[in-house]
């Protein structure tokens, strides 16, 4: 049974929130939320459904030996509505916003910053140390509207498939970005992917046409494996077991150029670190947690470079749906549930049991509030 929030004459939504850090989500139904300033208001179709809301769930990120970034330490009050893919269409336009008539169709790029930085003002929000982005620090789209801070954050995505889309706000984004970091590669070198969820068989998708090494992907699911050949890798590798480092380097021919891991567990980390050749770029996305011992020395006496990549820039999310605009196919699975499914979906990410992508679709409702 929804949780009636309030009661008055606006007309109401439902959304899925988080009403105590690590139990299931509610459904809820309050008044629409109305845009300020150079708000935006979105009439939410589908979102995607991201390994990070799991961990969002349950409060917190684990940072190893102890330590934990807790959201409920950092400002995000409950109840709070996660969902960071967004893709819809502009319902409301705030008195002084800026962006797409109302009724445009639209996918969202959530990672706003606070808008008055020097950081924001480069365009580069994802580096805002006031970050507050959509479905991580504020309200997003597991819900029928969402508030947009501005209408820059609002792109056209033409004629994609809408649950592409939807994905590019984060998985899409998340790949083209690591592998944007990486340096050039050639025919002759090879690049391991490791993690063959959905962000991995984002990259494996990407990274054939952004890059001519050939393609690894390690991953310890045999399902998640095929997919990622289907996708696009040149050679697959179980990644279980102590002698994983040795088969991939075998697989290959030689140690890795590149390496993104998309993971971000010690044993994967330390797996990139095994493998990766002298003068190789390392680039951690995942963010399964933990920590790892790290011989500093060996960085400089092998030229390797170590990096994190969180999702990406708003340009480079433009330049990524033009990407995939000019692409006749693009083979990671997606599939659809509708929202009201939401939670058992966050259960089947968590134990593994999705391939590819999820995108929740919004159901309309038509909400008549009881008197209290």
């Amino acid at each position: 049974m929804p949780i009636s929030t309030d009661r008055d004459d606006r007309p109401h939504m439902t959304s899925y929130a988080i009403v105590s850090w690590g139990a299931p989500l509610q459904e809820r139904i309050a008044p629409i939320p109305e845009p300020r300033g150079t708000e935006v208001l979105v009439r939410v179709e589908r979102c995607g459904v991201c390994h990070s809301d799991v961990h969002i769930r349950t409060g917190g990120f684990d940072l190893g030996n102890g330590r934990a970034i807790r959201y409920a330490d950092i400002g995000v009050a409950l109840p709070f509505t996660m969902g960071h893919e967004i893709v819809g269409s502009v319902a409301a336009l705030g008195p002084s916003a800026e962006g797409p008539p109302v009724g445009s169709p639209i996918v969202v790029y959530p990672w706003t910053g606070c808008g008055e930085c020097a950081v924001c003002l480069e365009g580069r929000d994802i580096d805002c140390e006031r970050n507050i982005s959509l479905g991580t620090r504020r309200n997003g789209g597991f819900a029928e509207y969402a508030i947009v801070p501005h209408g820059r954050y609002l792109l056209d995505y033409g004629a994609l498939d809408p649950n592409l889309a939807a994905t590019c706000a984060c998985s899409g984004l998340s790949a083209y970005s690591a592998l944007r970091k990486l340096p050039p590669l050639s025919a002759n070198d090879s690049l391991l992917i490791i993690g063959a969820g959905g962000l991995g068989l984002a990259a494996t998708g990407l990274a054939k046409i952004m890059t001519p090494a050939r393609i690894v992907v390690a991953d310890s699911d045999a399902s998640k494996l095929a997919a990622a050949a289907t996708a696009g890798a040149h050679s697959t590798c179980h990644s279980a077991g102590d002698g994983a480092a040795d088969g991939l380097v075998e697989l290959a021919g030689s140690k890795f150029r590149g390496v993104i891991d998309f993971v971000g567990a010690p044993g994967t980390v330390r797996l990139a670190l095994d493998v990766a050749a002298k003068g190789a770029s390392i680039v951690v996305v995942g963010l399964f947690g933990g920590s790892l011992d790290l011989s500093t020395a060996l960085l400089p006496m092998r030229n390797v470079s170590l990096r994190g990549s969180y999702v990406g820039s708003l340009d480079e999310m433009r330049a990524l749906l033009e990407l995939l605009a000019g692409l006749e196919s693009y083979a990671v699975p997606i599939a659809t549930r509708p929202m009201s499914e939401i939670d058992a979906t966050l259960d089947d990410l968590h134990a593994g049991r999705i391939v590819g992508r999820v995108v929740a679709t919004v159901e309309r409702h038509s909400h008549v509030l009881e008197s209290r």
